[in-house]
């Protein structure tokens, strides 16, 4: 069973933990994800498209991230999270955090923070190996085309993120 640390109002944490997608949150109380935005030389992205099975945004475009795990640190939660989900190791890469940003949800038990990182990498389709239970397809995409995937809708947390994808 996974458990996240709950952290306070400045993102410190509280010394409790919580069940993974337990949603108990109180208002003031936070979880932290992270996400990996992986820049290639080239100006194009990696991201992926969401199995078809998940419960929230299934079909969906995004960057690899996920949950920030019991006695993690954020920027090994991202590492572990872009190795899983796309089969790079990013840990080595030149990188760093790019920007936090957060969500209140009053009365829903599921407020979190989330950090957000830049790596720059160069690699190959070859080199990606997506897992296929969280992954349907990836992509090594323009920002145009991230851009009109946040058009249609269907590109996830883009308003919060843009800035990372735009700067140079």
């Amino acid at each position: 069973m996974e458990f996240w640390d709950i952290y306070d109002s400045n993102k410190v944490k509280t010394g409790r933990t919580m069940k993974r997608n337990d949603w108990i949150l109180q208002d003031g109380e936070y979880h932290l994800s992270v996400l990996g935005v992986i820049h290639r030389p080239d100006g194009r992205f990696l991201i992926t498209q969401r199995v078809m099975t998940k419960a929230w945004a299934p079909g969906w475009w995004e960057i690899s991230g996920g949950g920030v795990m019991a006695g993690e640190e954020s920027f090994e939660a991202v590492c572990r999270e872009v190795q899983e989900e796309t089969g790079l190791d990013v840990s080595q890469c030149p990188g760093k955090l790019a920007l936090t940003y957060h969500r209140e949800n009053p009365g829903k038990g599921d407020n979190y923070f989330v950090d957000v990182y830049r790596f720059e990498l160069d690699f190959s389709e070859d080199d990606v190996k997506i897992q296929t239970d969280e992954a349907l397809a990836f992509k090594i995409a323009t920002l145009d085309e991230i851009r009109e995937l946040a058009n249609q809708g269907i590109f996830l947390h883009y308003d919060s993120i843009r800035e990372v994808f735009e700067e140079q």
